[in-house]
């Protein structure tokens, strides 16, 4: 599965793709933010996420800027219970990729994937990801959890947020 953006290529891994991941994700600020990626991350690591067989309705994508062939981050769906989870390289933050990237895959889940409802979340002390996912319709459900960060050696709260699929597209701006 492929998506195109008007700057980005989100597409599927593949085992060639290991050495440029792993060098996008060897970065302590963003695996900080992460509750499922190792600290320290490497080839292996990379290697690993990589040969996951594809789930149809669990889509994964690195997202490559169009011109480029090698990931800047990955962004997917997850768990039984639809979860949005991305990650960018921190040469890339700032630029609206996140955003960009989100919007596809969130289009994904509405039109083809028909899934009501996805949930997402982001560390209390990472703002800017609360921000992203506000501008891709989801709202905060009220609630915080709790997740381990590898990088930071313990748990860390999360602001927990969903969003109803199929929402008309003006709650989407922002």
């Amino acid at each position: 599965m492929f998506a195109i953006t008007e700057r980005l290529l989100l597409r599927p891994g593949w085992a060639e793709d290991a050495p440029a991941l792993s060098r996008a994700l060897c970065d302590e600020r963003i695996v900080r933010n992460l509750s499922r990626v190792p600290w320290p991350y490497g080839l292996n690591d990379a290697e690993e996420f990589l040969a996951r067989p594809p789930e149809p309705r669990r889509p994964r994508f690195l997202i490559c800027l169009r011109d480029r062939p090698e990931p800047i981050g990955v962004i997917g769906i997850q768990d039984d219970v639809p979860n949005l989870g991305y990650w960018l390289a921190r040469d890339h933050w700032g630029k609206g990729y996140a955003t960009e990237a989100g919007r596809a895959v969130v289009a994904l889940a509405d039109e083809s994937l028909r899934l009501p409802r996805l949930t997402s979340s982001h560390a209390l002390d990472n703002p800017a990801s609360g921000k992203v996912l506000r501008k891709l319709g989801f709202v905060p459900t009220g609630a915080t959890g709790w997740a381990t960060s590898h990088a930071r050696t313990g748990p860390i709260e999360m602001q927990l947020l969903a969003r109803d699929c199929g929402q008309p597209a003006q709650a989407m701006a922002a």
